[in-house]
Formats: structure tokens, sequence, C-alpha cells
């Protein structure tokens, strides 16, 4: 196998899709290709007073159908490749549920579990103040990712602002509540992955309730899909996270779990409670089930493993899970794939509701914004499914036709300037 590029399997995706409906290169090539990529690097002093250097990213996939948005992680193995990729996850995540955003994604190349809280904050704020000529709340609008949440989008909204002379909430979502945060946002994700997966079922005919599901990755994603499903009568018999993950056949108790998770410190890999055992990440995916979520990283269900998933259903979390080798392997076996940008789009859909109040400086409460975001979720699954359903195409190709289609009507009703 040669180096995973994330990016080559975007381009492949895009190819299908335009071969599919009938364009030429030429109406789509503007999809392949990142509008801005920044790349930078900046100075962080530390608490013992030494000075260090740090790498980061921000591109801008397309804002063809409005401003870009999308998340910022932190993570030492972040490249410009993974960035490109993710940023274009998200134009096509935000076009299957037809929110009016572009795609982009930012990451600093760190591991933020070396650093101490003011190391964080003013590493946050330097790179914030790189990448500020970027953003903007009709430009550019980041929100949380791996390894950073909602505190870290407040210093980024803080020094925004700063720069600017004044409050602006817009400039990113995912933000506490105090400070123009919208109700129902950190579940957002996971609710999203739980009315996917529900609605999937339904259309096999299985129903939630006593189906088994094994969830990869208890970060924010994963540990709210694992505690909505199980609250929905699923049996969610595996979880796991970076120590590896833990499997009882009856079920796991997923409210005490997260209880475990909750103190700071806690790993999977010292979790007690009796019929618990203990499997690798590897194992924990090949685990016979009805449900699997990959939602830890990318490039997880790949060319190497892909033959010993023997789950039903997959249902993508993270971004990018699944390689187009494994899609290819995973088809032949007859598993259904649900795509990380339609099964996690429920983040950003919820994210373009926090950005709608702040720009209106309204406040909408939760029941309404999960009306809203199940409304929305629903539409888009329906229309990949009717556009999947009877024809030889998978629902990720499914997924990718729609997202295309828009994009390029976005791009030919706008014209090439100039």
């Amino acid at each position: 196998m040669g180096t995973y590029n994330p990016y080559e399997n975007v381009v492949t995706m895009i190819r299908d899709a335009g071969d599919r409906l009938g364009y030429k290169e030429c109406d789509y090539i503007a999809t392949m290709y990142p509008e801005r990529e920044l790349k930078v690097s900046f100075p962080v002093r530390m608490d013992d007073g030494t000075v260090k250097m740090f790498e980061g990213y921000r591109v801008q996939h397309s804002s063809s159908r409005g401003p870009c948005k999308g998340g910022i992680r932190y993570h030492p193995d972040s490249d410009e490749n993974e960035v490109k990729a993710l940023a274009a996850w998200m134009t096509f995540k935000c076009a299957v549920v037809g929110i009016p955003y572009g795609g982009a994604k930012g990451a600093v190349k760190v591991d933020p579990s070396t650093l101490s809280r003011n190391e964080l904050e003013r590493l946050t704020r330097r790179f914030t103040a790189m990448i500020a000529p970027m953003l903007g709340p009709e430009r550019d609008i980041p929100a949380p990712d791996i390894n950073t949440n909602g505190e870290i989008m407040g210093w980024i909204m803080d020094t925004y602002s700063m720069l600017k002379g004044y409050a602006i909430p817009g400039v990113v979502t995912g933000k506490p509540i105090d400070i123009g945060g919208s109700l129902g946002r950190p579940e957002a994700t996971g609710r999203g992955v739980m009315i996917t997966t529900r609605e999937i079922l339904k259309k096999l005919n299985m129903s939630v309730e006593k189906t088994r599901v094994v969830v990869q990755g208890m970060g924010n994603v994963g540990s709210v899909s694992a505690r909505l499903l199980s609250e929905q009568g699923a049996a969610v018999i595996a979880v796991s996270d970076v120590s590896g993950g833990i499997f009882r056949e009856s079920g796991l108790d997923i409210p005490d779990i997260l209880r475990f998770l909750e103190e700071k410190g806690n790993l999977l890999k010292d979790y007690k409670q009796s019929g618990v055992t203990y499997v690798s990440n590897q194992e924990l995916l090949a685990l016979p089930t009805d449900v699997l979520i990959p939602a830890a990283m990318e490039n997880q269900i790949n060319g190497d493993n892909a033959a010993n998933v023997k789950a039903k259903l997959i249902i993508e979390g993270a971004n990018g899970p699944t390689t187009v080798e494994a899609d290819k392997i995973l088809e032949a076996n007859g598993i259904v794939v649900v795509p990380d940008i339609l099964a996690n789009a429920g983040g950003v859909v919820v994210s373009y509701f926090e950005w709608v109040q702040n720009i209106q400086s309204l406040m909408w409460d939760e029941d309404e914004i999960n009306k809203a975001q199940a409304r929305i979720m629903c539409k888009a699954i329906e229309t990949v499914y009717e556009n999947y359903h009877g024809k030889n195409i998978s629902l990720r190709t499914s997924a990718y036709m729609i997202a295309l289609k828009k994009l390029v009507t976005a791009k030919k009703t706008r014209g090439i300037f100039p």
C-alpha cells in the first residue's frame, strides 16, 4: 500500500460522481481544487519562558454556495492533504443537506495534552491572529473538531473580536452558550448520527430496539451517538477510545461508561464491570454486529482490514473513516455504508442555526433546534436513499452525485469571474 492521501480519495469520488451525472470534467473541475490554502508558522511562549514554533493550516475548499464552514483540529499528525480533504468533505456535506455554506477546515500540528491550559490559550489566540484575514461571519466560520472544544472556540471568537474592535459572535460556531453559542450544538453531530441510523434501519426493515451497535471512538460524536442510540433501545455491545475497546455481548451500560470517562485521565482500558472483556480497536471493527459507527479518525477501514468487517450497516460518524479501496470490498460483501457527508452532517446543520441566531441576534429554544435538525436530516436521508434505491450505486456515490449537482449548478449560475 502506498502512502494514504485522503485528498486523492475525494478527487476519485468527485470524478466518479461527475461521470455518472454525464458531466464533462470542465463542468466540475473547480471542485477538485481548494480555492485557498494558508500554511502558517508561529511562535508560542511556553510556561517555562522558552519559545516553541508551531505549524498550522486553514483551507477554504469552495465558496460557491456561501461562506466557508469547517472545524479546527489540534493533532500531531495533521498535514495539508488531510486538511484539504476535510475541507472538501465539508463542501459536499453542506451541499447534501442543503445548508448555504461551502467547506473549509483548519488544523495545528500539536498534541494538546502536552500543553498547559495557558499554553493552549496562547497557541489558540496566536493561530487565530495568523489566519484572521481569512475568517469572518460572511467569509469563513470555524467550529470545534478533534481535540478542540467550546472553550477554544470562545478564545478564537474573543481574539477575532479584539482584532476588529467589537464583539463578533458569528465568526465561530460551537461556542459556550454565554457568548452566543446555540442550545443543542454540543450534541448535534451525535444526534445526527442517531437520526441517520434510525432512518436507514427503517429503510432496511429493521428497528433500533435490540439492534446491536459497535462504536469506535468515544469523543464527542461517538459518546453522544452511543448514549442516544442506547436511549432508543439499541444494545451498544462495544465502544473504544485511544486506549482500546470494551465489549459485552448483552450490551454495555453506556451511562455508567460516560460517567467514568468524564473524570479527567480515565481511559476505557481501566474500565471495570462484570462481563466486560477488552478488545483492540482492530478487533472492535471486526466484531459481528448490526451497526458499526466509526467515530474516531479517517482511514480506519481500509484495504487491509475491510474484509474482516462483519457489520450489516456502517454509519460514518467520523470524516473519511473508509477508504475508496475499502468501499469496494464492503460493497462486494453486501455491507451498506452511509457516508460521512450525510451521516455526520448534523453538526454543521446546528452550526448553521447558531450562525443564523448570531447574525440576527436571536436565541432559539432547544426543542425548536432539535426538530429543525431532524427535519433537515430526514429530508437529506430520504433524497440520498431515493437516488440510490434500485440503482447499481452506493449511498456514498448517491450523496456525492446530489452534492456535485448542486455545486455545478451554483458555479454555472454565478459564472466564472471575470
